[in-house]
């Protein structure tokens, strides 16, 4: 199941939807090389991913690390977030950010948006760390972010269709379907034998999304969902001042 686009209108410009598209976007290209180099982007990922034994000061022998440098430690928990491991990791992530997060940006305003974006991803990156604290391999991508951004639309939003692609169909779900499928997913893989050492973080999904849902509440501006779950689209002056906090 792929989400191809919702039906669920915004009322203010996603502006930070955009911008951290953007950043990832430069991050990849200008620290990343575009995937062309293998040795610019295993060292991008190395130093600047998670690696959850150079956060937890794990001691490691020299033949379990998978890189031969050190990451940035703490640091690498906010630019983890920024980095990605292929063209295709990139291209998903972004387009489930498109999907979801502007109508989550629509729903608190720009600056509650950023706050929310991030936190979820240092609580992604968090839950990764407790599932896998003495692990070498390097953790990288929004995906742990946009997994908070999925769990607040599935708390705001549930019932709004989704157009979905499955196999050679395109058809309409309602949101906590597709969500609650993807959520599935990511349990089975925290349960399975690839939640160690495999190649998808299915621990830092499952933290962000949880994250996600837990701080909706705090995060949501009531005025703006209110608005928006009744279908009245509420004057330019108070989207302006509601949109930005």
């Amino acid at each position: 199941m792929f989400p191809l686009r919702d039906h669920n209108p915004t009322e203010i410009v996603p502006i930070f939807t955009v911008l951290i598209a953007g950043v990832t976007l430069a991050v990849w290209w200008l620290l990343q090389g575009a995937g062309l180099s293998q040795e610019v982007l295993f060292t991008s990922v190395c130093t600047l991913g998670v690696v959850p034994a150079d956060v937890t000061g794990a001691v490691v022998s020299g033949r379990d690390a998978v890189c031969d440098v050190r990451s940035v430690g703490a640091a690498s928990l906010l630019s983890s977030m920024f980095l990605h491991g292929s063209w295709g990791h990139l291209i998903g992530n972004l387009w489930f950010l498109w999907v979801f997060g502007n109508n989550i940006e629509d729903s608190m305003g720009h600056l509650r948006f950023l706050g929310f974006y991030l936190l979820t991803g240092l609580a992604a990156a968090a839950a990764q760390i407790v599932m896998t604290p003495s692990s070498t391999v390097p953790m990288v991508g929004a995906s742990g972010a946009i997994s908070g951004i999925m769990g607040a639309y599935l708390i705001l939003y549930p019932g709004i269709r989704i157009d979905t692609w499955i196999g050679f169909w395109v058809i309409q779900v309602p949101a906590w379907l597709m969500l609650g499928y993807w959520m599935l997913l990511q349990v089975t893989g925290v349960l399975g034998p690839a939640a160690v050492g495999g190649g998808v973080a299915y621990g830092a999904h499952l933290g962000g999304f949880v994250a996600g849902l837990l701080l909706i509440p705090i995060f949501r501006n009531r005025k703006l969902v209110s608005a928006k779950q009744r279908g009245i689209v509420l004057p330019r002056s108070e989207l302006d001042h509601g949109g930005w906090w």
